[in-house]
């Protein structure tokens, strides 16, 4: 099966069912056709067995200490940062790649986390203790919730509106949209509409793509013909 018809696939089942690695990489694999979605479950499967402990503090000493992964503040909009396959080869990427690493890698461990969508940057929110959340841009700190709304204004701007339910965890559909939605704005930066196209293909077949997007796919494919 090709890369577009296993993901179209994926994002057709049940939310809770969806593998975020295995998408993650479906969507890797149409920006680079050699991309080995196997070969790097199992990096996944491997960065997993390494973990020492099984918990929380272990996994984020893991990934982010001993395996060096960490937020590229030096070329934010590099598609690799987009790209999970070059996460995990370059141990480099933005907030939600770095959190679907850590999320796929603690689901194999059996550390419960969500994704939370803050607005400008992506955290991860522990299951057990849901004060607690994980910052995997910034080498995987522990945030709590004051700290999170300090983060906010950062990223957004002092004035600001807060909003508790940007806390709240995200369906993990919501978390493919965001990192196509990453990639279609690094490519409109770029003016690669060829990579712009698969973007938004994959994007308007997502459950819950907004009308828009789909004929903004359709106006575009309609150039080449």
């Amino acid at each position: 099966m090709d890369a577009y018809a296993r993901f179209v696939e994926l994002v057709s089942g049940p939310d809770e069912a969806l593998p975020l690695d295995e998408a993650a990489l479906c969507i890797a694999a149409h920006a680079d056709p050699s991309v080995d979605v196997g070969a790097n479950l199992a990096r996944l499967d491997d960065l997993a067995a390494a973990c020492p402990a099984p918990t929380l503090d272990g996994l984020v000493q893991h990934l982010f200490r001993h395996e060096g992964f960490t937020g590229n503040s030096s070329d934010y909009y590099d598609p690799r940062n987009s790209l999970l396959h070059e996460v995990l080869e370059r141990r480099l990427g933005i907030p939600i790649t770095l959190s679907v690493v850590a999320l796929e890698v603690g689901r194999r461990i059996g550390v419960p986390l969500s994704g939370v969508g803050l607005p400008g940057h992506f955290l991860l929110r522990d299951k057990v203790d849901e004060r607690v959340f994980i910052d995997p841009f910034h080498g995987g700190r522990l945030l709590d919730e004051a700290a999170c709304r300090r983060l906010h204004r950062t990223m957004v701007g002092a004035e600001s509106r807060w909003d508790p339910s940007y806390l709240l965890p995200v369906s993990r559909r919501s978390i493919v949209l965001r990192m196509l939605a990453n990639l279609k704005a690094i490519y409109l930066r770029r003016a690669d509409v060829t990579s712009l196209a698969w973007v938004l293909r994959l994007r308007s077949v997502v459950p819950g793509a907004t009308e828009a997007e789909r004929k903004a796919y359709s106006r575009l494919m309609a150039r080449y013909n």
